[in-house]
């Protein structure tokens, strides 16, 4: 994907080809009969976060058509809380919701709503997309939902209390590392630049 061969929907294919290949050819620990309850576990699994992700798209069209993301983003703009204060609510609110939905969900339902806050307060949009990620990011690995980390302890076959010591220095580094690029902006800017974005 780096190199520009693939898309992401395309790595992720040429991901599953490669490890059913190394799974059943190269260790052998991979059966035949056993393919059918990996793709029936993989389907399951895909399946609920489809319906989140649809059921999210219907509430965000919902929100677009009625007309009540410019109400509420004139709002938070309005409310006196200034730059900073903004942006501090906006760390707290999708760090919040990161802990229950997926991150395209997310994506999906309050990309409309931040747009204008982030056009009036001038913000540069690569900047912006970085904090957005970053912020997601933290909600997804944050007990006690983290759905990232739900997931990861499910493959693992772990216990989602066995790891919150782990997990805590990670969260940890992942704030320390929004808070510089919030400070120091050219953190996230510096590379597109050189790269003519």
């Amino acid at each position: 994907m780096r190199a520009g061969w693939f898309t992401p929907t395309e790595a992720a294919v040429v991901a599953v080809f490669y490890g059913l290949f190394v799974g059943m050819v190269v260790y052998r620990t991979i059966k035949l009969r056993d393919l059918f309850t990996i793709l029936q576990e993989a389907g399951e699994l895909s399946a609920v976060i489809l319906l989140v992700v649809s059921l999210a798209g219907i509430f965000a069209f919902s929100l677009s058509t009625l007309g009540v993301i410019d109400p509420v983003a004139n709002a938070i703009v309005n409310s006196g809380l200034g730059e900073y204060g903004v942006l501090a609510l906006l760390i707290l609110l999708l760090i919040t919701v990161g802990m229950f939905l997926d991150g395209i969900s997310i994506f999906l339902i309050f990309v409309p709503l931040l747009l204008p806050i982030m056009n009036h307060y001038h913000w540069d949009p690569v900047w912006f997309g970085v904090i957005l990620t970053l912020k997601v990011a933290l909600g997804q690995f944050t007990p006690p939902l983290a759905v990232n980390l739900m997931v990861s302890c499910r493959i693992a076959g772990v216990r989602m209390e066995s790891t919150v010591r782990w997990v805590g220095w990670m969260l940890l580094s992942m704030f320390v590392v929004m808070i510089l690029v919030i400070a120091f902006p050219q953190l996230a800017l510096w590379l597109p630049a050189k790269m003519g974005y």
